[in-house]
């Protein structure tokens, strides 16, 4: 559908101030299909307001969004995610007393024309089913599709709320800090299960846990003040001075 030369996403020279508070300082960036790519930075590095002037939640100050080559810096977020940009949240938004079939349904019955229809085809149904069942087997669930959410562990419905993210069939993917509160083992099995995704889906992540970030990112971008301070393969990063005095505190 789309060219593979045109970059999913790109940014150009992107600012958003609050204020007198400069958030986001010219951050530029280009992902391309199959990119992983991940954003680090100490609290306060502008993160979280990158990810919502991507997604359409903040208007920029100044600079530019293109999705596919499309300029979409002044579009609302539903049109974002309609071209291809879906995204999770630090905090889960799933139905804890349904099935993780049912959680998977609802998102992919949530992404589909047929929900404004009050009745459908039994086919229209199934073909939702068939695509909730894929999706659960992609992502190494499938043998927890009739659990109830609440019985999973907290690592579990973390990537079960990234299955949910996929339900629209998007072609990149920001993820905001997936391995916020898991334990050492369940960061590991997050790590083996995004390393499992689809490798033609383009992956942004914003994340705390070094372990992820370098197992899972080809390449990294360091965020300090709203600026990106370096960007680099992790080996790049691990060593950079810079980013050692400003983030991972090594030495």
């Amino acid at each position: 559908m789309h060219g593979g030369t045109v970059p999913v996403l790109e940014l150009k020279d992107l600012c958003k101030s609050f204020g007198g508070l400069q958030a986001t300082r010219d951050v530029s960036l280009r992902i391309m299909a199959g990119d992983r790519k991940a954003i680090i930075g100490p609290n306060g590095a502008g993160k979280t307001t990158l990810f919502n002037l991507i997604t359409g939640m903040y208007p920029p100050s100044s600079g530019q969004i293109l999705l596919f080559g499309q300029d979409v810096t002044k579009w609302a977020s539903h049109r974002r995610a309609a071209l291809g940009m879906a995204r999770t949240f630090q905090v889960t938004h799933l139905f804890p007393a349904l099935t993780v079939l049912d959680n998977v349904l609802l998102a992919v019955g949530g992404v589909r024309p047929t929900k404004y229809v009050m009745w459908r085809f039994l086919s229209s149904y199934r073909d939702m089913h068939d695509t909730a069942l894929r999706l659960l087997e992609q992502a190494g669930f499938i043998d927890r599709k009739d659990f109830e959410v609440r019985n999973l562990s907290h690592g579990e419905q973390r990537q079960l709320e990234i299955v949910l993210g996929l339900a629209g069939d998007p072609k990149i993917l920001l993820l905001d800090e997936p391995a916020a509160g898991l334990s050492s083992g369940e960061s590991t099995e997050m790590t083996r299960f995004l390393t499992r995704l689809d490798p033609k889906l383009a992956i942004l992540l914003i994340e705390h846990d070094m372990d992820i970030v370098f197992d899972v990112a080809s390449e990294i971008s360091v965020l300090h003040f709203g600026q990106i301070l370096e960007t680099g393969a992790p080996a790049q990063i691990h060593a950079s001075p810079r980013v050692q005095s400003v983030y991972l505190g090594i030495g």
